[in-house]
């Protein structure tokens, strides 16, 4: 049976965790406390880089989350989380890329500015010109359609895992009624809402962020943005 060693606040690990419940495979939950438990011998042997999710089928173990999902499309291609189609196929992998590559990075500021911490100005600026220049483009590909593909694809799980904690960061989706529109229907869905965090577990999520960048504010920004950020790939 699969295995996936995963911490239920993890963006990235719910990824796997959504693309897993679609394929209606069978599976079992390894969660981590992130406290210490992934710098345990055992698992830094399947994770050498110490982060969440590792998948394990078998003795066989993968490591950062695109990959993890690129194995789980090509071993369970049914249901297909990716399209056929080349035009279809390549949108996919776009919005999968700008999530990663523009959305997440840009993130990351807004996240410390939220639990307290100080930005520069100028960064939450660009910030939040990049974060506009991603929804945009979501916006415009979600024209006249409900899903970024002709149903569910990983698009939609790596975008909509990210997306959905834009409100808690100030960034509102009003602009942006077919993201709006998306969004909520991708939060009605079974695999969404087995997912969800409780709410104490975001509650006690908000206070180790805000501890953690209370401690740090000496440090770099480049610096406090990794240490948000390790344990959630």
């Amino acid at each position: 049976m699969l295995k996936l060693y995963y911490n239920p606040l993890s963006t990235n690990a719910r990824r796997v965790w959504i693309a897993l419940l679609e394929k209606e495979l069978e599976f079992e939950l390894i969660p981590l406390k992130l406290n210490g438990d992934q710098f345990q011998p055992d698992f830094l042997a399947i994770s050498p880089f110490h982060h969440v999710p590792v998948l394990a089928d078998g003795d066989f173990h993968v490591i950062e989350t695109l990959a993890i999902l690129d194995y789980l499309e090509a071993k369970y291609p049914v249901p297909a989380l990716l399209p056929e189609d080349p035009q279809e196929r390549a949108i996919a992998r776009m919005v999968q890329m700008v999530t990663v590559n523009e959305l997440s990075p840009a993130i990351s500021p807004l996240v410390r500015q939220t639990f307290g911490g100080e930005a520069d100005p100028k960064e939450l600026e660009k910030s939040q010109q990049q974060i506009a220049a991603v929804l945009n483009f979501f916006e415009g590909l979600l024209v006249d359609r409900p899903v970024f593909g002709s149903s569910i694809t990983l698009a939609d799980i790596v975008a909509g895992v990210s997306i959905v904690w834009l409100p808690e960061l100030g960034i509102s989706l009003d602009k942006y009624p077919n993201l709006q529109a998306w969004s909520e229907r991708l939060t009605s869905r079974d695999s969404w809402k087995k997912t969800q965090a409780s709410p104490e577990l975001v509650e006690a999520f908000k206070t180790q962020m805000k501890q953690l960048i209370k401690g740090r504010q000496n440090k770099p920004l480049n610096d406090e943005i990794n240490e948000l950020r390790k344990e959630d790939k």
